[in-house]
């Protein structure tokens, strides 16, 4: 089983007013949960335009540390840019999977929104009708299709798919070359030049080397 999380908060700097799951479970997501949250601040304007949960919707509702609990029990938890949702949580016994990182290795150049994925990639999901995207269940359910297709395009399983995002960091730096050291991204910038015509003619570059270089120009194009 792996369980796929996400939260609404108040701002980018925390304060969670939201928080669901769905589990993906033999290819198939199933077990919708969902709490809205009493936060420790109140929410900012920006994030309330953009999730639509209010001060009125959370007022009188459990704690993060009161709803959590029924959220454990898993051996792997799920996020769409998943530094974001570990830290903003309480501790969870379990390993964490991220989705944006697995997305940005096997499909270089594309945009890592949840629903820029869901549109590029022509994913298959009906979240509740009640919701709308920046929702919490409502994403949990485009992370899962997300995930659903991770899996089935790379043949990996949880733990490859977490051994992958650990040598997919190996990669922030050139291993050989003039620029020895220094980080991709930094190399991208400038001297973008160089990475393709490595890309071009060099063909026995490690595919995690590659996949790197590709997001590096991505971003700067």
């Amino acid at each position: 089983m792996l369980r796929v999380i996400d939260t609404e908060t108040c701002g980018l700097q925390g304060g969670i007013v939201e928080v669901a799951s769905v589990d993906v479970i033999d290819g198939q997501i199933v077990n919708p949960m969902s709490d809205l949250i009493s936060p420790d601040r109140p929410i900012s304007p920006q994030a309330m335009a953009i999730h639509k949960i209010t001060e009125v919707m959370v007022r009188g509702k459990p704690t993060i540390e009161q709803a959590i609990g029924r959220y454990h029990g898993s051996p792997y938890y799920v996020a769409h840019n998943a530094s974001f949702d570990r830290r903003m949580l309480p501790e969870m016994p379990g390993e964490w999977i991220c989705t944006m990182a697995l997305s940005r290795r096997l499909w270089p150049g594309l945009k890592y929104s949840n629903q820029a994925l869901r549109e590029s990639l022509q994913l298959e999901v009906t979240p509740p009708a009640n919701l709308h995207a920046h929702r919490a269940l409502y994403d949990c359910y485009v992370t899962a299709a997300l995930l659903i297709r991770i899996m089935s395009f790379s043949g990996w399983d949880a733990p490859e798919m977490i051994r992958r995002m650990q040598v997919q960091g190996s990669f922030n730096t050139f291993p050989f070359g003039k620029y020895r050291g220094q980080k991709v991204d930094d190399v991208a910038k400038t001297d973008p030049g160089y990475l393709k015509w490595m890309l071009k003619n060099i063909t026995d570059l490690k595919p995690d080397l590659r996949s790197a270089m590709q997001r590096a120009l991505s971003a700067v194009d």
